[in-house]
């Protein structure tokens, strides 16, 4: 039955004439050309699979390739799906039948007296001819070889002792005359014995590592039970806490509010005083204005001695603004407050992890274990999550350097600049046979692995279309499949790049982000806290996308390179 790579996603058909875009995926030719034909008009065009968005129209690019493995495969077309499986043929881990011609069938005996192994077909007669009545058959056994002398190509009959190894008859006559032989029979009686008192000791040991895990159930039981009261309580009283900091947040609100209220007020009073004085001064320029206009000089004369009385008899007073005051103090006293607040919950959150990790719950007894107080310190902060930083600079104080690994990289990947470039080319390199080696998709990895910390590092990338992300070592290096894609499985995760979108993906789940292009990446991982992060890098770093995980073992850092694309790890 074929796998899901061998269909195409639009026509549902075996592939024809296949042909794969940026993303990894595959379709046919006709398929796809048709499907971005009618989306010209447009100007944008999705993978009809996964949908990531290109902004130009991608130059689909024929599968080829030649896969380094027990199954060969043609250059310009997908591997054929395999046959239905047969139980009656042998398999790999199976014996195999002597007699068969072709594909041989299972063995179901072998003949110790023959030296070969038989289907149920050509065991008959064994079972019906007399000529084979004193053969002895066993159970079907592999390498039947061993049980010829090499020297002598005599069936092994008898054990020597002295140089404790089976022999055949011809062997006592000269170079093992004189030994101390005995019959395989007899040795196996007395090695009989023995293997019975070492069962004896398996089965003890057996029944005391049962008692033990029945009681390290017991102990994991009672672990649970308390770590849940701690959370519980641990919650409740972090509640109280953050309570407690409403609460001033609350009192520092309602402070500023009333000096907000107190001064707007004052301020108030002193404009509503001055829009009466200012009212009161326009009215008297008025009457110094038609004053002035009159004819009547004993008008003028009397009116004028009122009206200069009235100015220099009134004095307004200031008003002084000071043009500093701002709630700036308020602000820096909570600042304070925090910093001092986080610098003291960090050093009693290192009290307190220092002295749960001097607590052993459970450990191996062995005499020539050595531990020192100083790892046991460096393994509690080493455990403890990292703050993720906000600036460029503060990044690049986990700065790490890495290089590509050639064992790992697709054979038309070309790697230079000290192994720190990939670009994917039209020929293949001369790189030799390697089993950790994808055969069949454009990806490498590097060489260094990451566990236990935070690191950082950066990755240039052009072209039509490149994936960077992390991967464990398992991860399946020979075929098309989702187990050999980064990004597509349950071992690794990965952020795909194109011209105009970016897309996270991990086991079956992918997000689309819509963001600015970006040629730089940086990578952050928090392997500790569970976190890989992807940033667009400049002065300020911009979140692409933040992976949660819970990493089981160590990860390595890996791309995936689509044709006339490069990617670039930056020393830093």
């Amino acid at each position: 039955m074929a796998s899901d790579q061998d269909d195409c996603h639009l026509c549902k058909e075996y592939l024809r004439d296949p042909v794969s875009i940026p993303c990894g995926h595959s379709f046919c030719s006709i398929c796809l050309k048709t499907y971005w034909d009618h989306a010209d008009h447009t100007g944008t065009y999705l993978c009809p699979q996964c949908r990531v968005s290109y902004n130009k129209r991608p130059t689909p690019r024929r599968m080829g390739g030649s896969r380094h493995s027990t199954i060969h495969r043609t250059t310009e077309s997908h591997p054929p799906a395999p046959p239905s499986p047969d139980y009656n043929y042998a398999g790999p881990q199976d014996v195999g039948c002597d007699i068969c011609v072709g594909k041989k069938h299972k063995a179901v005996k072998s003949c110790l007296m023959c030296l070969a192994s038989y289907c149920e077909k050509h065991l008959k007669p064994h079972y019906e001819s007399a000529t084979f009545k004193r053969h002895k058959l066993v159970d079907e056994i592999g390498h039947l070889d061993r049980q010829i002398c090499p020297q002598h190509q005599k069936g092994l009959e008898l054990f020597c002792r002295t140089d404790q190894m089976c022999i055949c008859v011809l062997c006592t006559v000269k170079e093992h005359k004189g030994h101390d032989m005995v019959s395989a029979e007899q040795e196996r009686a007395e090695e009989q014995q023995r293997l019975g008192a070492t069962q004896a000791e398996i089965q003890e040991k057996i029944h005391d590592r049962l008692k033990q895990m029945e009681e390290l159930k017991q102990a994991v039981d009672s672990l649970k039970s308390s770590a849940q009261r701690a959370l519980q309580e641990c919650e409740k009283m972090f509640s109280d806490m953050m309570r407690s900091i409403e609460r001033m947040q609350q009192e520092m609100s309602k402070l500023i509010s009333s000096n907000k209220r107190a001064a707007l007020n004052n301020a108030e009073g002193h404009m509503e005083r001055l829009n009466h004085e200012i009212a009161d001064l326009k009215r008297r320029d008025s009457e110094i204005t038609q004053l002035s206009r009159t004819e009547d000089h004993i008008h003028f004369i009397q009116s004028y001695q009122t009206l200069i009385a009235q100015t220099e008899a009134e004095e307004l007073p200031t008003v002084s603004v000071n043009p500093y005051f701002t709630f700036g103090s308020v602000t820096k006293a909570v600042s304070e407050m925090k910093q001092h607040l986080n610098e003291f919950s960090n050093d009693e959150l290192v009290k307190v992890a220092k002295t749960v990790n001097k607590m052993t719950f459970c450990q191996l007894d062995e005499s020539n274990k050595r531990r020192s107080v100083k790892s046991d310190e460096a393994a509690m902060y080493k455990s403890m999550p990292v703050q993720e930083p906000q600036y460029r600079e503060d990044f690049l104080k986990y700065a790490c350097q890495l290089t590509l690994d050639s064992n790992t990289a697709y054979r038309q990947l070309y790697l230079s600049r000290g192994n720190r470039k990939a670009a994917l080319k039209r020929d293949p390199q001369s790189y030799s046979d390697n089993p950790a080696r994808f055969d069949s998709l454009p990806q490498v990895l590097c060489r260094e692995h990451l566990s236990g910390g935070a690191y950082y590092w950066e990755v240039d990338w052009s072209g039509e279309g490149a994936a960077i992300g992390v991967t464990y070592k398992g991860i399946k290096r020979i075929g098309y499949g989702d187990n050999c894609r980064i990004g597509y499985n349950r071992k690794s995760w990965s952020l795909f790049c194109s011209d105009s979108s970016y897309s996270a993906r991990h086991n079956k789940d992918q997000i689309d982000i819509n963001l600015p292009y970006s040629s730089r990446i940086g990578v952050f991982l928090d392997y500790d806290g569970g976190t890989l992060s992807f940033y667009t890098v400049g002065d300020t770093m911009s979140l692409i996308h933040r992976f949660k995980a819970s990493f089981s073992e160590p990860v390595y850092p890996g791309f995936w390179v689509w044709y006339e694309s490069a990617i670039t790890i930056i020393q830093l």
